[in-house]
């Protein structure tokens, strides 16, 4: 089932199953920005990530000395259970609530949110959860959008870059590919620059995973067609860059939260960026996606 939002600029759709949004596409000239999903390459669109990111080690965490199993990147994506919580003109709202399967696997009572608001060009990204639990609850969240690329037919991967809000000097850290862990070892990618250059190659090594970038906003760039589009991530101080290295697409993923590192005790109170809640209270963190104008006239 799909959910859909629309203005004189942009149309959004939005899957039911995971919250996922799937598609945005310019009113007037029918561009589309999001990758397309292809099973043979990479079969999602913009997976919601909670409440871990990237993988655990052994995909096993204890919390209060019991021992319990996720998948890589949480349970919300590809999931059946989420719902259509709150519709309005221009914003849709999802909802997962806990249930006794997932107390199995996460010990925590919750209710996680997704809103989509469109607002003229932008399409903001709200992520809501609720610890309705009487423990403090622990927790990561964050996006992983998969943009285009190249959005237009006579152009090539190679022609696109990212440009940074502010010159950067961060390394990424590497990740194990063998099991997913983020290793001790870094290689540098910025020297005082704001752009990365766009390859196939530049995945082989999985996803380029940065924890001191400066910049809160990154811009996909072609050299035919300038801007193409923005995302704003105030609050999140992760950051993953990605693809697969033979997919025509790019993610742009705000983090709060990172995979397991390769020395990780496994207590998830003491995992690398992980955020605490208080029984009865709420958090909110908000990215956004801003289509450049040019595209859409």
């Amino acid at each position: 089932m799909m959910y859909t939002l629309k203005n004189d600029k942009l149309e959004i759709s939005i899957k039911k199953t995971g919250a996922e949004l799937c598609k945005i596409t310019a009113v007037k000239t029918k561009t589309d920005f999001m990758w397309h999903a292809d099973p043979t390459i990479w079969g999602s669109y913009a997976p919601n990530l909670f409440p871990i990111i990237g993988a655990l080690k052994e995909d096993t965490y204890t919390f209060d000395n019991e021992a319990y199993e996720l998948p890589k990147h949480g349970f919300v994506r590809h999931n059946d259970n989420v719902v259509l919580h709150e519709q309005t003109e221009n914003s849709l709202t999802f909802k997962l609530a806990y249930n006794e399967s997932l107390l199995n696997i996460y010990p925590f009572k919750f209710e996680f949110f997704m809103t989509y608001t469109l607002t003229d060009n932008t399409i903001e990204v709200c992520h809501t959860i609720k610890n309705i639990d009487t423990k403090t609850m622990y927790f990561s969240v964050g996006g992983h959008p998969a943009f285009k690329c190249p959005v237009y037919d006579n152009e090539n991967y190679e022609d696109y870059f990212l440009e940074f809000e502010h010159k950067e000097n961060s390394k990424r850290h590497l990740i194990n590919m063998d099991n997913g862990l983020i290793s001790s070892k870094t290689e540098p990618v910025f020297n005082n620059a704001n752009k990365l250059p766009l390859t196939h190659d530049l995945f082989n090594e999985d996803a380029l995973v940065f924890k001191d970038i400066k910049s809160r906003k990154i811009t996909l760039k072609s050299s035919e067609h300038d801007s193409i589009l923005s995302v704003h991530y105030d609050g999140f101080p992760y950051l993953g860059i990605w693809a697969k290295p033979n997919g025509n697409y790019v993610c742009i993923e705000p983090w709060l939260g990172i995979a397991d590192s390769e020395a990780t005790n496994q207590n998830l109170k003491d995992k690398e960026g992980i955020l605490s809640l208080d029984a009865n209270k709420s958090f909110k963190a908000t990215y956004s996606i801003e289509i450049h104008h040019k595209h859409l006239v």
